[in-house]
């Protein structure tokens, strides 16, 4: 899934590293819960880092990322976000580019019409901009939203919702959930039920939807959205660079950007075989 994606080109993004520099210490860990992420963020203060980077489990976290911020260590906060801007440098994904590009073509699939669900993420800012930019799209064609429930970024939990949609209602043409995850779980539940989808859209390019994709499988599978997990790799990068005092490569600002905002980009038939990479898990 896209944590294991993640954790991938983080780990790529610190060995490449320690190939140009290995004077380099890096403290990796991972958690399932704010409590432990607090935890571990806490610890890592103890040992006298110079860098910190982030990857929230929600916004709740962002009292534990002040205190490393405020202790004058360059924090870098990749993805779903904080309540305030307590870093150095936020680097995600652009969600409103992203879930309004997945909203409009599931739309087009579905020739502007019809019933749809959404399977919203852990409840965080990115989340509501997606799920706000699903409605938006929807709302601009009169196609109605029957319902819209936390999935939480989990293919099992994205498959018990999708099972109480099923029973719930009988008419529903698309279903969208800004995640390639989530959108497994939910069409394993609607192939248990015997259901027929016209039109699906997950989110993140994960290699098993872009198979599907490619080899024209399932026609109600027709494209994707980049969510790129090597982001993880880039705030290595940010964090190392801005630790040492130094700006981007070719940049004039004494200090790396406070932000920085990658693009999303539609993956479908055509172009889908350039975002595969064999060796992501």
């Amino acid at each position: 899934g896209y944590i294991a994606r993640a954790i991938f080109w983080a780990k790529k993004a610190m060995d490449d590293w320690k190939a140009i520099d290995p004077s380099i210490t890096f403290f990796f860990v991972t958690a399932d819960t704010v409590t432990k992420q607090a935890n571990d963020i806490q610890d890592m203060m103890t040992k006298g880092i110079d860098g910190l980077v982030v990857f929230p489990i929600d916004a709740s976290i962002t009292s534990q990322v002040e205190k490393a911020h405020n202790a004058g260590i360059y924090t870098v906060v990749m993805d779903r976000g904080t309540t305030r801007p307590v870093y150095d440098c936020y680097l995600h994904n652009n969600d409103l580019a992203y879930a309004t590009l997945a909203s409009e073509t599931l739309a087009k699939q579905l020739g502007h019409k019809g019933n749809v669900v959404i399977i919203e993420g852990i409840p965080t800012p990115i989340n509501t901009i997606r799920v706000d930019a699903d409605k938006a799209v929807f709302a601009k064609y009169g196609m109605k939203v029957l319902d819209s429930q936390p999935g939480n970024w989990n293919a099992q939990k994205a498959h018990d919702v999708m099972q109480n949609y099923l029973q719930k209602y009988q008419n529903i043409d698309g279903v969208i959930t800004n995640d390639d995850d989530m959108m497994i779980g939910a069409m394993l539940a609607a192939k248990e039920a015997g259901r027929k989808i016209k039109a699906w859209m997950g989110g993140g390019a994960d290699k098993r939807i872009l198979k599907i994709i490619m080899d024209g499988s399932d026609p109600t599978v027709t494209a994707d959205v980049t969510y790129p997990p090597d982001q993880c790799a880039d705030t290595v990068t940010v964090a190392i660079q801005g630790a040492r005092g130094q700006s981007f490569q070719g940049f004039y600002q004494k200090k790396p950007p406070l932000e920085v905002v990658l693009a999303a980009e539609l993956v479908t038939k055509a172009n889908a075989a350039n975002y595969v990479n064999p060796a992501e898990p």
